[in-house]
């Protein structure tokens, strides 16, 4: 017995020599292509490449955002830092692999939506579909019979459902043949509005964030309390701004930090030190208005001046004073010590390039709370992020700091190149160290250093972005497009009216989805329902028949 030509086991068809296919040419390639890369299917693969290619950037530091941190991780990993730089992982989100997938997806939905949005409001302006010869074949058909008489010399049949489907919301057309009138009727079409609307805002999101994060800037500052940051390029300790950033876009405004709260745990003993709460009381300068008290919270940031000021982290800024061999105060400034574990151990220099017998430059340790180390002997370290017995200790160099060649150099940090140690691990003088009120002797009568109080600091991001009212405008405009894609049915009813020789009438109700809709039957019920009442009081007997 032979098989059917289309069986899975039959032999494949042959080829007749004579039919040659066309070759698609450089031309035909590139319309192949264009139809790949604007396929829906390629759309989604790449927005799930994007959102893969995104996760490096929260895997180690970025440039943007975190520069002290990329540096560290240089220090950290000297051996991979270098080869990840080279693959862009600390510029992630500017990388020329990133930017590719962005804009291959931009190309993409674009090329999705501008079809389809032609398409939409053709069918928009389109009558619906005349009505199938057999409803049989249709969901949710039924059958009502209206007896002759008053219910079929009544109002036209055809009429009132028409009115029933308009005021339901359905798009209606009516058709007549020659044994039949119908009425057909359509709605939903805000279902496909709504995808339109999702990915046309997901554009909207693509463009906003590529283009307007150009306009902005990230920037960094430690400010002690007590002083004032003003907002100005020279001000920031770390400056991040986008390509098409202009000096003349920063608005005037300052913040001085008054007061910094810090709660930690002391009652938990699973968890003594954890803190609890930092809040930052500052004073808001703009040009115009008053002086206006603000806080400044973790993920409470202070608006002004079309920028957000946020609380990144805090430490402590020991006063430190040092003095010559006569006494003159040649160097008093609170430096910030930054932060090295939970406990606030913390590492700072000084810089004294003037005013003693060499350029004198020292690092060291603040320990809020000083204590022995549990894991090298000897050494100290601090057991509460507290003040409870604080102590700076200070290893002392000489030499050539570097200042006076014009190099810019990172203040926060010592480079011991051209300086020889006079004081700390490896010399003959252990290193100095101090406590709040104390005065200590340089080595070599260099002079004298003291530290005259404990300061608090506020380390604050500066983040302007002009994009963000947009982007949260298609954010909202991608959930509710979503949402309308979703829970919106597509669905097409019809109802036939077909005359009998007897005088009578056979009503018709079917319907049709667009994908699921398991209202779909309820509603051409209920349509019916209301048919046959607007036609008489009584309702007709009901005939319903299965396909």
């Amino acid at each position: 017995m032979s098989r059917p030509s289309d069986h899975i086991d039959s032999a494949p068809p042959r080829e007749d020599p004579g039919v040659v296919q066309p070759k698609l040419g450089f031309v035909g390639w590139l319309r192949w292509a264009w139809r790949q890369l604007t396929s829906m299917r390629t759309a989604l693969f790449l927005l799930l490449l994007l959102a893969v290619a995104a996760v490096p950037g929260s895997l180690v530091p970025q440039r943007s955002s975190d520069p002290n941190g990329v540096t560290k991780y240089f220090t950290d990993h000297p051996d991979i830092a270098p080869f990840l730089d080279k693959l862009q992982a600390f510029d992630v989100y500017t990388s020329v692999w990133f930017s590719a997938i962005y804009l291959l997806l931009f190309a993409s939905l674009v090329g999705c939506i501008i079809p389809r949005t032609k398409h939409h409001f053709d069918a928009l302006r389109a009558k619906p579909p005349r009505t199938p010869i057999r409803l049989t074949r249709m969901a949710g058909f039924r059958a009502r019979l209206v007896p002759a008489g008053p219910a079929a010399d009544g109002p036209e049949p055809i009429g009132v459902a028409r009115d029933l489907l308009r005021k339901a919301g359905y798009r209606v057309a009516l058709y007549e043949d020659a044994t039949s009138t119908s009425v057909s009727a359509e709605r939903g079409y805000l279902r496909e509005t709504g995808n339109l609307v999702f990915h046309t805002a997901l554009v909207g999101v693509l463009l906003t964030v590529g283009l307007g994060g150009g306009f902005g800037f990230t920037g960094q500052k430690v400010v002690v309390v007590g002083q004032t940051f003003v907002n100005s390029l020279p001000s920031y300790n770390t400056f991040n701004p986008g390509r098409f950033f202009s000096d003349s876009s920063l608005e005037p405004f300052s913040v001085r930090v008054d007061k910094l709260d810090v709660t930690y745990e002391t009652k938990n003993k699973n968890a003594i030190g954890t803190p609890l709460d930092y809040t930052a009381h500052v004073t808001a300068t703009e040009p115009g208005s008053a002086p206006r008290r603000e806080t400044i919270k973790v993920n409470d940031p202070l608006a002004i001046g079309g920028t957000n000021v946020y609380l990144l982290g805090n430490g402590y800024a020991p006063t430190i004073t040092v003095r010559d061999p006569g006494g003159k105060v040649v160097f008093q400034d609170s430096v910030p010590f930054f932060v090295q574990d939970p406990n606030n151990t913390s590492l700072g220099t000084i810089k004294i390039p003037d005013g003693l017998a060499k350029q004198v430059g020292m690092t060291g340790f603040f320990y809020p709370t000083k204590g022995e180390s549990q894991t090298a002997a000897g050494a100290m370290t601090s057991i509460f992020p507290g003040l409870r017995d604080p102590l700076v200790t200070l290893n002392v160099y000489v030499g050539d700091l570097g200042l006076d060649k014009g190099v810019p150099q990172n203040v926060y940090s010592l480079n011991t190149d051209k300086l020889t140690q006079v004081a700390g691990p490896g010399t003959d003088t252990k290193s100095l160290e101090i406590a709040p009120g104390q005065t200590v002797q340089l080595p070599n009568g260099l002079g004298s250093v003291s530290v005259d109080g404990i300061e608090r600091y506020v380390g604050l991001d500066i983040h302007h972005d002009p994009a963000q009212g947009w982007v949260l405008l298609f954010a909202i405009l991608i959930l509710g497009g979503l949402l309308t894609s979703l829970f919106v049915p597509r669905r097409r009813i019809w109802v036939k009216v077909v005359p009998n020789r007897d005088g009578s009438l056979t009503l018709e109700y079917a319907g049709l989805a667009r994908g699921e809709d398991p209202n779909l039957e309820s509603a051409i019920a209920e349509i019916a329902e209301q048919h046959s009442a607007a036609l008489t009081r009584t309702p007709a007997p009901t005939r319903t028949e299965n396909t």
